[in-house]
């Protein structure tokens, strides 16, 4: 190998409110929350929301101020055991924005402090998680003996409790760590076990991390080849989830690869690229691995300036990742014969005037180099935003027909996967005397009419965070309990199904429609089936039995009535008076419990 470059990447796995999140960066999630979390229209506590910000924020900087907010709100939080979690979140998110800006001792204080958290709050998944991290950071300081205690323990505890996600990631972390140390064979039994959790997850960030690793160690044992298809696989997966992180290391590497196979134009275009995304993303560890690369390969073609240069910058930014002080001081001594031989006796052999003329060059292609690329800037600017504005206006369509998780899913995977739900509420209505009244109507009328009605009962369901699912007719249908927030979805459909009464029944006095309707609403809670059908102008529907029975409530109601089925009864008793009207006959069910939900 031309160089052998010390690599490390952090996959860190979380865990929240009985919700398996594993630590990853993803710039549409973040920005698609943060917007939420701008509007204020979320229903899941405000700490959540800034934690999912921080965990999937690629930039650093950005990372680091929603987890100083998150700890910031985390002091007045109720009730202590929220606001223990919310603590060793915000100082694990902290942490881990600290590691990619390059402050590890900072990083060290964090994770130590989310730690005692953990404790604290006797949750033993979090504390193996911070003993994971704390071990990382150790090892990027190159401390391989508090690594490997901390590596130790925080395995032990993922593997009895068990969080295979979790384990998956720090088994990916102790092997990058044994793989920095040289000892590659337990590096590969570690990704190999790591690999097997992420294919049977489908977790694309693991798998590509593991594939560029295993690319690493082939690459230190000379099999060229093996260790480009792996690497190559691993940056195409991470571009597509824009990862920059690992890709600037693996770029490193292939640079390192096309070099031993005398191929420079190729080695100096991956370790450019490798140097430019770890400036983009301000990654410290990774300007300076580019820098020390770029220094061989300029040493190798001849370039003894260029090769110094770059060989100063990987001094500093080595030290100042390693907290050494007197950082200027070993810079200057670089021209010593113990740090860098080649570079001395390359200053002896040159003249004053060589190196002055030299020096305008180098300062005049940097001039020619720094106007091109503030010219692309501005082009990349231009598009983004186009790019932006047309992603933004997709996806709110898409969000006007699908739930937001199902939204998500079809964006990620192009398929949406039918999901069983244990417990959901449904909400069926219609008009009375709708079909009489519409024979009378032009189409424009009719539609201007039922659209009126309509379009208010869809902000009704949005603001109890509930979902339409169709219209057919006069009749209208919704469910509650399809999202992560599903813990009052009865109480919130009742609530709703009378806002829907209230707003009918003025209607019939207002000047905007001669309508005159009275409403029908039935409700049932229980387990449904929901996915999506066709493949074109697709649509989302539920089905099962409780579907059917939440028809049924509404047939069996009476006008400017809710009437709600035995199951939503037990749920929602607590929260309404509500009048028993016995057992009635309904059609292919028999005879079944009824109640009318009292104004």
């Amino acid at each position: 190998m031309l160089i052998k470059i010390k690599t490390y990447i952090i996959s860190i796995g979380l865990f929240l409110f009985s919700i398996i999140y594993v630590y990853c960066q993803d710039q549409k999630k973040a920005d698609s929350i943060k917007e939420l979390y701008k509007s204020g229209n979320y229903k899941v506590p405000e700490f959540i929301m800034l934690s999912r910000i921080a965990e999937y924020e690629i930039n650093p900087d950005s990372a680091l101020h929603y987890a100083e907010i998150l700890i910031e709100k985390a002091i007045d939080l109720k009730p202590k055991d929220s606001a223990l979690k919310a603590f060793w979140y915000g100082y694990l998110t902290k942490g881990n924005s600290l590691i990619f800006k390059g402050d590890n001792s900072k990083a060290i204080t964090a994770f130590l402090k989310g730690l005692d958290y953990a404790k604290q709050a006797k949750n033993e998944r979090s504390v193996g998680l911070l003993q994971i991290s704390i071990a990382d950071t150790y090892a990027v300081m190159e401390n391989n003996e508090f690594a490997e205690q901390y590596y130790a323990k925080g395995i032990e505890l993922l593997r009895k409790i068990p969080d295979s996600l979790n384990l998956a990631s720090a088994l990916l972390n102790v092997g990058d760590w044994s793989f920095n140390n040289h000892d590659y064979n337990k590096a590969i039994s570690y990704f190999e076990e790591s690999s097997l959790i992420f294919e049977r997850k489908d977790y694309l960030v693991g798998k590509a991390y593991n594939l560029g690793n295993i690319g690493m160690v082939h690459a230190e044992q000379d099999k060229d080849e093996l260790a480009e298809k792996n690497i190559n696989e691993a940056i195409t997966i991470l571009d597509d989830l824009e990862d920059y992180y690992p890709i600037s290391v693996y770029l490193t590497y292939l640079a390192d690869i096309y070099a031993n196979k005398g191929n420079f134009d190729m080695a100096f275009k991956y370790a450019d690229r490798s140097l430019d995304l770890a400036k983009t993303y301000g990654l410290k560890e990774q300007i300076g691995d580019a820098h020390l690369e770029l220094s061989k390969l300029h040493e190798t073609a001849g370039n003894e300036i260029l090769a110094l240069g770059h060989y100063k910058n990987h001094i500093l930014y080595r030290d100042s990742i390693r907290n050494i002080e007197e950082v200027q001081k070993i810079s200057n001594a670089m021209n010593s014969k113990t740090q860098a031989e080649l570079d001395l006796e390359t200053q002896k052999s040159k003249t004053q005037r060589i190196i002055l003329w030299s020096t305008v060059g180098v300062l005049l292609l940097i001039g020619v180099l720094a106007y091109n690329l503030f010219k692309k800037n501005i082009f990349v600017k231009k598009t983004n935003k186009i790019i932006a504005a047309e992603k933004d206006r997709s996806d709110k369509l898409l969000l006007n027909i699908l739930p937001e998780e199902t939204a998500q899913e079809l964006k990620d995977k192009g398929r949406v996967e039918a999901k069983k739900f244990p417990s959901v509420t449904v909400l069926f209505s219609d008009f009375k005397g709708f079909t009489s009244y519409a024979e009378n109507l032009s189409p424009e009328k009719l539609v201007e009419t039922i659209d009126h009605y309509f379009s208010k009962f869809d902000l009704i369901m949005e603001k109890y965070g509930l979902e339409k699912i169709k219209t057919i007719g006069d009749a209208y249908m919704a469910v509650g309990g399809l999202s992560f927030d599903n813990v009052d979805q009865a109480k919130e459909m009742v609530l709703a199904a009378q806002e829907m009464n209230d707003f009918v029944n003025q209607a019939k006095i207002d000047d905007v429609t001669t309508a005159e309707f009275d409403i029908r609403i039935g409700i049932n809670t229980g387990p449904v089936v929901a996915g999506v059908v066709g493949t074109k102008k697709f649509a989302y529907d539920i089905w099962g039995d409780t579907v059917n029975i939440a028809a049924r409530m509404e047939s069996s109601s009476e006008p400017g009535r809710i009437n709600i089925s035995e199951d939503t009864y037990q749920v929602v008793k607590d929260n309404f008076n509500c009048e028993f009207r016995g057992k009635l006959a309904v059609k292919n069910r028999g005879e079944l419990n009824m109640y009318f939900v009292e104004s």
